[in-house]
């Protein structure tokens, strides 16, 4: 994860259609893809406190099913806040839907941005690799989750997603691998879209959602 020219640049409508030409002429592949599917969403979220909740939930379970729970949780602890979950407590949380581990990781969150201990205001203005940190800091956001918010809450152009299920099997397909690639392997392959590795990830899901009939 880097930042251009040592700024914290964010990812617009307009960017993201500049980068999707430079990448498509510079990588075959993604061009198949791009006149097959068309450019791919922005995919933008917002930043802040909600976002993170959902990007716990979402670890090693479907979006839809992460969706599902997440709006099941907001309702039910009356608005998704640092104070409501902490209101909520384990209990609480765990009786909306949430595993116990998940419920302590989001109590961890709240208990940080509660706290003051993670300042989710300053982030936009830091690089790539503190926001990781501060994130990272936080039992249970590990690589993943930290690049997720970069990559759609503060839309970085150059973050690439660790251990991404959905965007190893899209390079398999593309490359036409024998195997899934390891995660290694997929950075050592994403490193030739840099500067603009978010909006290969981007074009890379929107592949694999299209290819298989979902948006």
């Amino acid at each position: 994860m880097t930042n251009i020219g040592g700024t914290a640049p964010k990812l617009t409508r307009a960017t993201l259609g500049d980068a999707v030409r430079e990448l498509t002429a510079r990588d075959a592949g993604l061009a198949c893809i791009v006149a097959k599917h068309g450019p791919p969403p922005l995919w933008a979220r917002p930043q802040g406190f909600a976002t993170l909740v959902r990007i716990i939930l979402e670890q090693q379970v479907s979006l839809q099913s992460a969706a599902t729970l997440y709006r099941r949780l907001d309702l039910g602890v009356g608005g998704m806040t640092p104070t409501s979950v902490l209101q909520a407590g384990d209990s609480g949380l765990t009786s909306h839907g949430l595993t116990r581990q998940k419920a302590r990781f989001v109590l961890a969150l709240a208990e940080q941005v509660e706290s003051g201990v993670l300042d989710l205001a300053a982030l936009p203005r830091q690089p790539d690799a503190d926001v990781a940190a501060a994130l990272m800091s936080v039992p249970g956001i590990g690589p993943w989750s930290a690049s997720i918010y970069l990559l759609m809450a503060l839309r970085r152009p150059d973050v690439w997603p660790p251990g991404d299920l959905a965007l190893h099997k899209a390079l398999q397909e593309l490359h036409r691998l024998p195997v899934l690639p390891r995660s290694d392997e997929a950075e050592y392959i994403a490193e030739q879209w840099s500067p603009w590795r978010a909006v290969a990830a981007r074009i890379l899901w929107h592949d694999y959602l299209a290819s298989r009939g979902r948006s």
